[in-house]
């Protein structure tokens, strides 16, 4: 009698137990090639919104549509097996009302099969994050640095740095740990604030332009690996410089093309007489 045994996902409540134990690694993914290649090293997998400007060109992410979140999704979960899933709910899928966010967050998981959404704020958005939780929903927080707000916060900048922002944080933070997050990804925050909250909560800290001291680390996998290279925060740090050997691999190609040496007649199929 043989018994099949089927690699199991790390699970949400997986990543949340990993607080105090190990630091949490994570990368963002949006394609199946991608997806493939992170799989065996990283805890989870986040499709984010993010995708809207690294894929898409566009100038920021409120242009994100849940159709192109859950066309990513599905394309990562195909390219793994190991990781835990999180996708975004893009802008205006979820701020409306709480039962706005269970439709959006349902039909997520439905179409994608992934384990968990993320969703971006505070104290405001603490009911939501209840209520998608108790209701079967794993919800991945968001606070500090909220992108998908850059047209009402003045653009892209760490926060923290005067009283009242750092009130903030620490009120946001503790409002979705409260309300039932695995684990709340704070970005671009000061460090001695990033470090607090890590120390405070209950659930899992990701880091991004925050502090060593967080539970756990992400990146956009185009910055680390030097494929996006329209701007580079201070956060990033690129592990590989892969735009320029793609520039130099496809100039190399057009040469071979317009001299005729690419492609050669072993590379060509030939009828077998």
């Amino acid at each position: 009698m043989s018994v099949q045994t089927t690699k199991r996902r790390l699970s949400p409540a997986s990543i949340e137990a990993l607080k105090g134990e190990r630091p949490i690694v994570s990368l963002t993914a949006y394609t199946t090639p991608i997806a493939r290649l992170l799989d065996p090293h990283v805890d989870f997998l986040l499709v984010g919104d993010s995708l809207g400007m690294v894929l898409y060109g566009l100038d920021t992410t409120v242009g994100v549509t849940l159709d192109m979140m859950i066309a990513h999704g599905q394309a990562v979960m195909r390219g793994s097996e190991r990781a835990c899933v999180v996708i975004d709910l893009p802008f205006g899928s979820y701020q409306e009302s709480k039962e706005q966010a269970f439709r959006t967050s349902a039909r997520i998981l439905k179409e994608t099969g992934c384990s968990a959404v993320k969703l971006e704020g505070g104290a405001e958005m603490a009911e939501t994050v209840d209520f998608l939780v108790s209701r079967g929903i794993p919800v991945l927080g968001h606070v500090g640095l909220m992108p998908q707000l850059v047209n009402t916060t003045g653009g892209y900048r760490s926060v923290g740095r005067n009283e009242k922002e750092v009130a903030k944080i620490r009120r946001d933070a503790k409002a979705i740990d409260d309300a039932g997050a695995f684990a709340i990804v704070v970005e671009g925050t000061v460090e001695p604030v990033a470090r607090e909250i890590t120390a405070t909560l209950r659930c899992p800290t990701i880091g991004i332009g925050a502090s060593p001291a967080c539970d756990g680390q992400i990146l956009v996998s185009d910055d680390m690996l030097g494929i996006f290279n329209d701007f580079k925060p201070r956060f990033v740090k690129h592990f590989a410089e892969l735009a320029p050997a793609i520039s130099k691999a496809v100039e190399a190609y057009a040469n071979e093309v317009k001299a005729r040496t690419f492609p050669g007649i072993e590379h060509t199929f030939q009828v077998k007489r």
